[in-house]
């Protein structure tokens, strides 16, 4: 029997962290990607609310890296594109629900915990494929993500 073991692109030797990781989300790793990078060393209250304000459509998340064709947001600053990417948001959250309950389940202070790392890679993609007229056909292909979190208390 082969089983894989899930290993963290990061490696920390600290007593006080915890640890989640969401495996093979059916969201846009682009996007997943963007949301990291912007929460990133935020504290876990912070990361939750800016997450809510993404789901609400009050806040944006800038695109810094597929930013072609993307429209300009007024609430950004240092940044003009970026979108409201609400499914990707709320799989995110509730990765960072899963590692904020390992980190009660460790004793941690839950209002002390800060972001020290999270990433989205690409994880398998799902074949399909449209069909087309005189027998052809299109791929329509279903990328999935992986996201995983280290939160550690300062």
């Amino acid at each position: 029997m082969n089983i894989m073991r899930y290993r963290y692109s990061t490696f920390r030797v600290k007593n006080r962290i915890a640890k989640a990781v969401g495996r093979e989300l059916a969201v846009s790793p682009k996007y997943c990607s963007e949301i990291a990078r912007e929460i990133r060393g935020m504290l876990l209250t912070d990361a939750r609310k800016y997450l809510m304000e993404v789901i609400e459509k009050k806040r944006s998340v800038p695109i810094k890296k597929h930013c072609s064709k993307v429209r300009h947001r007024s609430d950004l600053v240092g940044w003009h594109s970026g979108r409201y990417p609400q499914k990707a948001a709320k799989l995110i959250l509730k990765v960072l629900d899963n590692a904020e309950a390992n980190a009660e389940y460790k004793g941690l202070d839950i209002e002390r915990l800060r972001i020290a790392h999270i990433c989205a890679k690409k994880g398998r993609v799902i074949k399909g494929y449209i069909p087309r007229a005189y027998g052809r056909a299109t791929p329509f292909n279903k990328p999935l993500t992986n996201v995983e979190v280290v939160l550690e208390e300062v």
